[in-house]
This record gives C-alpha cells, sequence and structure tokens, in this order.
C-alpha cells in the first residue's frame, strides 16, 4: 500500500503533514491494507496563502483492488482539519463500497 502526498506551491511543512497522514492513516484506515491499493491525497491552499475561511483543501483518492477509485474531498481553515475530514470522508466511502461488494 502507497501513500502519496502531492501539494501546491503554497503549503508549507509538507514533511510535518506527511508524517501527520501517515499517522492518522494507521490509526483510521489500516484496517482496509488487504483492499487498499494506494492512496493519493492533493492538498491545496485555495486562497494563496491570503486570509480567508475554508481556503485549505485535501482532495482523496483511494484505489481498490477490483474496484474504481473512490474521490472524496474537504475544505477547512486549517490544513490538518481539512485532512482529519477528508481521511473520515475516504473511510467511510472504503467501508460503503467494500459493504456494497459483499451483497
Amino acid at each position: 500500500m502507497t501513500i502519496q502526498v502531492n501539494t501546491d506551491n503554497h503549503i508549507e511543512g509538507k514533511e510535518e503533514l506527511i508524517t501527520y497522514i501517515s499517522n492518522l492513516y494507521s490509526e483510521k484506515l489500516s484496517r482496509f491494507d488487504a483492499h487498499v491499493t494506494r492512496i493519493e491525497i492533493h492538498l491545496s491552499d485555495e486562497n494563496a496563502g491570503k486570509a480567508g475561511s475554508d481556503d485549505k483543501k485535501c482532495n482523496v483518492e483511494a484505489r481498490l483492488e477490483g474496484h474504481d477509485p473512490i474521490f472524496a474531498s474537504a475544505q477547512s481553515d486549517e490544513m490538518n482539519k481539512a485532512v482529519h475530514e477528508g481521511l473520515h470522508k475516504i473511510k467511510r466511502a472504503i467501508e460503503h463500497s467494500l459493504d456494497r461488494a459483499k451483497a
């Protein structure tokens, strides 16, 4: 399983974010390791460093074996919050996809 993190040029602290994402993945999503082949995360600052609410964006794509890719998106005023919400949404989407495949 691979976790790939992509950021725009306005994101600071990329290494810390990668560590945060890896730890959060291990905590929340590691039970899906047998199904997930890749998680790709795109982080961006929509206002490019200017003040504004909900301008940090996290897009998440999960690739599961034998399934179409799954997407989730979240926005917040802080990048950590956007990442947390994006991973929470992708977790629910993975659960839904796997439950649907069992039926």
